[in-house]
C-alpha cells in the first residue's frame, strides 16, 4: 500500500524511536495509551511516552500516567531525533514548548502523527499549510478555516503527505499506529500485533459522513447531564500488568456518558503490561466512591471498547452508547446493538487473512 510506504522511516536505524507525546495538564486517554501499547508490543521500535514535565500526565477524560522522559531528557537521550513524534489531542493545544519540540523534531527528519484533535497543535505548529489532512468530525469547521490552504480529505482515517500524518477521530489510534507497525517491521508484524489485540484490519477506509450527533443522542446526553442525583463513579481496581489498551478503552467510554466517571485504585503507582506506571486516583485503602468495573481481561484488549458500548447500552440505554461512540468516531449501530453477552462472544481473538 502506498500510504504505508509513506510512512517508512526517513533513515536507516536498527530501532526507530517512537516518542508519544502529551502535556501533563490534559491528554486524551485513548490517544495516548493505545499508540504505546501497539508500539510497544510490537518490540520493532523503542517507544517513550514523552511530556514537557516530569510530573504525571493527566489522562483526559480519565486516569493519570507518570511519562517515561521530558522533552530536555528525550533530547539528551536521543540528539538525533525520533523517528516518529505520535501527538495526542491535548490541552493546551498550542503550548510554546510543545510547538518548538514538534518544529525541531520535524526538522532531524521525524515524521510526525496527529492523533484526532491532536492535528490541532499540529495546525498550530504550522505543519498543515498546502498540505493534504484529514481531522476529527467535531473539529472541522474549526480546522478548515484555520487551514485554508490544507486539502482536506474525507473518508479516510489517516492521511500522510510529505511527513505528515493526520488522523480523525479517537479510535484511529488503533488503525493507525498498526500502520505504522507495519511500516517499520512490515506486513506480518502488523498482523501478529493486530491479532493480539483482537483487531482485523487496520486500513485507511472511513465513512466520514457516518459521525455528528442526532436529536436522540443530544436528548440523551442532556438527560444524563441534568440527572445529577443518579450519577455514577465507578472504581477501576489496577493491578500490576493491566494492559494498557483494554485500560484506556474502558475508562474512556465510561467517562463519556455525561452520568458516570472512571477513578482507578491501586494501593501504590501501578507498573502496566507494557512498562508505562500509572499514577492512581485513589489508594485501595480509601472508601469505594461506586460499583467496581474491570476491564475484560478474557478478551482481546481492543475488545474493550464493543463491550464498554455494549454494557453503556444496558445500564443507560442505546442513545447514550450511540453518543459515546460518536464522540469516539467509532461504528456503532442503534438500530442492532451487541448485547454485553454478545460483545464478549464477538470479542473473543480470531484468526486474520493477509
Amino acid at each position: 500500500m502506498r500510504t504505508i510506504s509513506l510512512m517508512r522511516p526517513n533513515r536507516y536505524r536498527s530501532r526507530p524511536v517512537v516518542a508519544i507525546l502529551g502535556h501533563n495538564d490534559g491528554t486524551e486517554t485513548t490517544d495516548y495509551l493505545i499508540p504505546y501499547g501497539v508500539l510497544a508490543q510490537s518490540d520493532a521500535a523503542d517507544v517513550l511516552a514523552v511530556a514537557p514535565e516530569a510530573r504525571a500526565v493527566r489522562l483526559k477524560p480519565a486516569l493519570s500516567v507518570k511519562p517515561q522522559a521530558t522533552l530536555d531528557e528525550f533530547d539528551e537521550r536521543y540528539p538525533q531525533g525520533a523517528d516518529y513524534v505520535v501527538v495526542a489531542a491535548m490541552h493546551p493545544r498550542n503550548d510554546p514548548r510543545v510547538i518548538a519540540w514538534i518544529k525541531a523534531q520535524q526538522a532531524r527528519g521525524a515524521i510526525i502523527v496527529g492523533v484526532c484533535s491532536g492535528v490541532r497543535t499540529l495546525s498550530a505548529a504550522g505543519l498543515l499549510a498546502g498540505r493534504r489532512a484529514t481531522r476529527y468530525w467535531y473539529d472541522a469547521n474549526d480546522m478548515e478555516s484555520d487551514n485554508p490552504t490544507t486539502q482536506w480529505v474525507q473518508d479516510r482515517r489517516y492521511v500522510v503527505d510529505r511527513g505528515v500524518v493526520t488522523t480523525t477521530g479517537i479510535t484511529a489510534s488503533m488503525p493507525v499506529s498498526l500502520a505504522l507497525v507495519e511500516a517499520i517491521a512490515g506486513r506480518s508484524k502488523a498482523m501478529e500485533v493486530a491479532r493480539h489485540f483482537g483487531v482485523s484490519e487496520w486500513d485507511a477506509r472511513h465513512d466520514s459522513d457516518a459521525f455528528g450527533f442526532n436529536g436522540r443522542m443530544l436528548a440523551a446526553a442532556a438527560r444524563n447531564k441534568v440527572a445529577v442525583w443518579s450519577h455514577e463513579t465507578f472504581a477501576i481496581w489496577v493491578p500490576a500488568g493491566t494492559d494498557e489498551v483494554s485500560l484506556a478503552f474502558t475508562a474512556d467510554a465510561w467517562s463519556r456518558t455525561f452520568r458516570s466517571g472512571v477513578v482507578s485504585v491501586s494501593p501504590e503507582p501501578v507498573l502496566l503490561r507494557r512498562g508505562l506506571v500509572l499514577i492512581p486516583d485513589q489508594a485501595a485503602s480509601d472508601a469505594l466512591p461506586g460499583p467496581y468495573l474491570d476491564p475484560p481481561s478474557q478478551l482481546a484488549p481492543a475488545q474493550a471498547l464493543p463491550l464498554a458500548l455494549a454494557s453503556i447500552s444496558e445500564r443507560y440505554g442505546q442513545h447514550t452508547a450511540s453518543f459515546v461512540a460518536t464522540q469516539l468516531e467509532y461504528p456503532w449501530s442503534e438500530r442492532a446493538p451487541l448485547t454485553a453477552s454478545e460483545a464478549r462472544t464477538a470479542g473473543e481473538p480470531q484468526e486474520m487473512s493477509p
